[in-house]
């Protein structure tokens, strides 16, 4: 086989792919990419009509889930393969191909003409970026969805929910059409790496597709995709969850998810509560080793997808000291100055956890820390928020933005480490409804995504403590907080 090449070949539907044949990082002979046009040059029969010239096939670079040597080697395929694949958007005259527009889709199709997509900067700001072509992604299950060539724009506040998608199909769809129902429009998500990248180097993305796909059909939601949960491969031995014994096998995957999700998925958070030893293989947190699993993460997915926002883990609040634990406002200290004190090349978007306890939402840090009726600390309150945005703004970092990852109030009758701080279902569904109204009036514009738990996990029952925490039954059926969310001003 050539080391490299590249030729077309027509199929059914008066369609053409390019074949692109290269070698691995070992240098042996890799499986071709087989290419359609359309895909190569980002899906030209949806534009607005500004197909590709072969000056702007110049512009695009191609980008694998493997080694960076893989990607140089591939390169003089990848070039002719792009100027094969510019012919496939034109007519037989070099005529653009009449565009066409799926009216079910609400995202903007891909302008492939000079128009390049946008890389998100901290905070949410934009800046231009050579178009990316991610290849090597698999089948072509996900070919016929548009994809963003800009970042979504971020409203202060935005709506969401985290919802449990994975195992069920049809729960996945209700669920999906519940957040619409609530006006909400972002749903955050697990892609749980054990459950796709099952044995190293092998993936089986059949649930995560289904998501993305169902989200992008019912239109005008976007997901946030939290990624942690090490298989046993990259490290056993952890009560919960950790980093891999191998840092680089957690970039591959982030590299593999991005790559095949670009343009689809809207933001990633980077692994769940770090400061929490049951979060980081038992160990004593390390804010340092956390660093560096951002670093890595955000290089990886702004390279597969410049338009996706990075959100840091966010951070449960809590006194707890080492090794149990690090209090939420020292661990985040201790991150920036892992961090050099500047989060550029981190993250995009600061993530954090507020919970309310037994306060409303209104009560400050200061009355929390004053009150035993409401937990004699200031972590105590929804608005701890704040104290966090004290830390980010000593540091200069006040231009990055925030999203809050986890929020809410149990009903907990059951579990004595909650059912302590419990309200009732009506509290909890006014608690909510006053946290975005205290937020909108408050934290604007700095505050941006505030995602509530949860829309049930269809196998929770009042066991589960995560139970006491939904808007909704197991069922589907809902809560007062659900009408209540349902019916807020957006």
């Amino acid at each position: 086989m050539r080391r490299h090449g590249a030729h077309t070949r027509r199929v059914p539907g008066d369609r053409t792919e390019v074949i692109v044949r290269g070698r691995d990082h070992r240098g042996q002979p890799s499986p071709p990419a087989v290419l359609s046009s359309a895909a190569v040059t980002a899906r030209c029969a949806v534009t607005t009509g500004s197909p590709p010239t072969a000056e702007d096939a110049a512009m695009f670079r191609f980008q694998t889930r493997h080694r960076p040597d893989r990607t140089r080697r591939l390169a003089p395929a990848l070039a002719a393969a792009l100027a094969l694949a510019v012919g496939g958007c034109r007519g037989g005259d070099g005529t653009a191909a009449p565009p066409t527009v799926d009216p079910l889709h609400p995202f903007p199709p891909l302008d492939t003409g000079a128009a390049t997509p946008t890389i998100v900067r901290r905070g949410g700001a934009a800046a231009d970026a050579t178009v990316v072509v991610s290849g090597d992604t698999g089948d072509d299950a996900l070919a016929d969805l548009p994809r963003r060539t800009a970042p979504v724009p971020l409203g202060s506040p935005e709506y969401a929910i985290q919802g449990f998608l994975w195992w069920r199909p049809e729960v996945a769809e209700r669920d999906l059409l519940l957040v619409k129902d609530m006006g909400f429009r972002w749903v955050k998500q697990m892609f749980s790496w054990r459950d796709i990248e099952t044995d190293r180097g092998r993936y089986d993305w059949s649930r995560a597709d289904h998501i993305v796909r169902k989200a992008i059909e019912y239109q005008d939601l976007h997901l946030l995709i939290r990624l942690d949960f090490q298989p046993e491969w990259a490290r056993a031995g952890c009560t919960d969850q950790g980093p891999p014994d191998n840092p680089q096998d957690f970039v591959d995957y982030v590299t593999a998810v991005a790559t095949r999700y670009r343009g689809l998925v809207a933001a990633y958070q980077i692994w769940n509560e770090p400061n929490l030893a049951r979060e980081w293989c038992d160990q004593a947190p390390d804010p340092a080793a956390y660093a560096a699993m951002l670093k890595g993460a955000y290089a990886a997915i702004k390279a597969a997808d410049p338009t996706a926002y990075v959100i840091s883990a966010g951070l449960t609040p809590t006194g707890t000291q080492p090794p149990e634990a690090y209090p939420d406002d020292v661990y985040l200290e201790r991150l920036y100055a892992a961090m050099g004190g500047d989060s550029e090349g981190y993250f995009d978007l600061l993530g954090v956890h507020a919970a309310g306890f037994a306060a409303p939402p209104e009560t400050s840090p200061e009355e929390a820390d004053a009150s035993d009726a409401f937990g004699g600390e200031r972590f105590f309150t929804f608005r701890r928020v704040e104290d966090l945005r004290a830390i980010m703004v000593r540091h200069g970092d006040d231009d990055t933005r925030v999203a809050i990852l986890e929020m809410g109030w149990t009903s907990d009758e059951v579990h004595s480490s909650y059912s302590w701080h419990a309200v009732s279902e009506e509290t909890k569904a006014d608690y909510r409804v006053r946290a975005y109204r205290y937020a909108k009036a408050n934290w604007s514009p700095w505050i941006t995504v505030m995602s509530t738990i949860y829309l049930c996990n269809n196998d929770w029952s009042k066991d589960n403590e995560q139970y006491w925490w939904c808007v909704n039954n197991p069922d589907g059926t809902p809560r007062p907080a659900f009408e209540a969310l349902k019916t807020m001003p957006k």
